[in-house]
């Protein structure tokens, strides 16, 4: 407890000098004058993460205030700010903004930093038509992702490699184990991985929140409605307004009748219905949600044509099915509460042990939907471990209706952007 005899003081000149000096740096970017910033920024002992800082009443970054300098005071001519060119714009002070934010990245700018408007700096860019400004920081926002998503999988490394050398020190102090401890040993590792939490799921975007986990929604009692399933906290889970998104998906995956599908997450059931209109052969579906699948078996799924309903994890079953030789045409990822990790595994480890050569396969892309520049982020990062796993990917555009009054009674709105990119995978030749 802090003793209330003491008096502490706060120099309010130095809160003064600090915030004079965050004003220097921010003006600093605003004009493009680099050889300043770089003295700012690199000498700077009381302001930490210099950068990084924020003005008070814009909450603009340095980044932010490099980009919104390069907007025109003049309207656009013949619709030039759509092609992201402003022909009355100084060029140099163009070519100038492009320096100065190179120079900010390379001395750790958050490419994702919200300003009070809740504009990242890329938003910025797209908002003012400065396409050169907004590819740079799409390619920093996947430098970004792809670095934590790489030291993810080398955390997980690590891990592994910390219990065999624990296993390794636990076997030289005492060799003399029984046979049965190990077993014990080895099943409270496993417990305690499976008690792990999980992330919020990408593929959902925001919608969950912060606070939702795998295990959370699982034991979550879900709500159907009509045009919409909401989880206990009132996350959508899954939505009416994106059939027309499944309706393409389920036609572009089975073009003809007599194909063999996999759909992991049922949900609503939107995309199984424009699945079985296709007059599938076999039709598996992994559904993990208790809730869901006695809501499948109250309206019949299991009776339908050729399909078959696996309860559980899509983790826990696929391995079984690659194991028993299972193989199908087309499969569709759409689930709820899983991070891009779980994502990734996904394509890269299980579904070249279930699809067909000549198969194609697709996900519900709703990846960083919240706003445009994480959408544009997340689609070059899938590219690129699409490659990495041995798919080709090609997009169709799809446009979304306004969806403002679809998000009454919604914790939070999975979707903003105006067009959605339809994905359709195959092996690579």
């Amino acid at each position: 407890m802090a003793d209330p005899n003491i008096d502490i003081q706060i120099d309010p000149n130095a809160e003064i000098q600090i915030d004079l000096q965050v004003q220097e740096i921010l003006l600093a970017a605003s004009q493009h004058d680099i050889p300043k910033l770089r003295r700012l920024i690199r000498s700077q002992e009381a302001v930490p993460n210099a950068a990084n800082v924020k003005d008070t009443e814009t909450g603009y970054s340095p980044l932010h205030a490099a980009i919104a300098a390069c907007e025109s005071d003049d309207e656009p001519v013949n619709g030039a700010q759509a092609n992201g060119v402003q022909p009355s714009q100084d060029q140099s002070a163009v070519e100038s903004g492009v320096n100065t934010v190179r120079f900010l990245l390379q001395e750790g700018a958050i490419w994702n930093d919200l300003d009070l408007s809740n504009e990242t700096p890329g938003c910025i860019a797209k908002r003012i038509g400065q396409n050169e400004l907004y590819e740079m920081i799409v390619d920093a926002g996947v430098r970004a992702e792809l670095l934590l998503n790489r030291l993810d999988g080398y955390e997980e490394l690590s891990e592994m490699d910390e219990d065999e050398d624990e296993d390794e020190e636990e076997g030289s102090e005492d060799a003399e184990k029984t046979q049965d401890e190990h077993a014990t040993t080895a099943e409270q590792t496993t417990t305690d991985e499976q008690a792990a939490p999980e992330l919020v799921d990408v593929t959902q975007v925001e919608a969950a929140g912060p606070d939702v986990s795998q295990s959370r929604y699982l034991d979550s009692n879900l709500t159907f409605q009509q045009d919409r399933l909401l989880d206990q906290d009132q996350n959508g889970v899954m939505m009416a307004w994106e059939s027309d998104i499944m309706a393409k998906s389920a036609k572009k995956l089975l073009p003809t009748p007599g194909l063999r599908v996999l759909n992991v997450g049922h949900g609503m059931g939107i995309v199984d219905g424009f699945l079985q209109e296709q007059s599938p052969a076999a039709h598996h579906i992994i559904e993990a949600h208790p809730d869901v699948v006695a809501e499948m078996k109250r309206k019949g799924w299991h009776e339908k044509p050729g399909v078959k309903i696996h309860e559980g994890r899509w983790q826990d079953i696929l391995p079984t099915l690659v194991g028993e030789g299972e193989q199908f045409d087309a499969i569709y990822y759409d689930t709820f509460a899983e991070s891009y990790g779980d994502f990734r595994e996904f394509f890269s480890e299980q579904v070249i042990g279930l699809l067909d050569q000549e198969g194609k396969w697709s996900f519900f892309n709703g990846m960083g939907a919240d706003r445009q520049i994480s959408y544009d982020v997340y689609q070059k990062v899938v590219e690129m471990d699409l490659f990495e796993a041995g798919f080709d990917i090609e997009w169709e555009e799809i446009a979304v209706p306004t969806l403002e009054e679809e998000w009454n009674g919604v914790r939070r709105p999975y979707w903003r952007i105006e067009k959605y990119r339809l994905p359709l995978c195959r092996y690579m030749d």
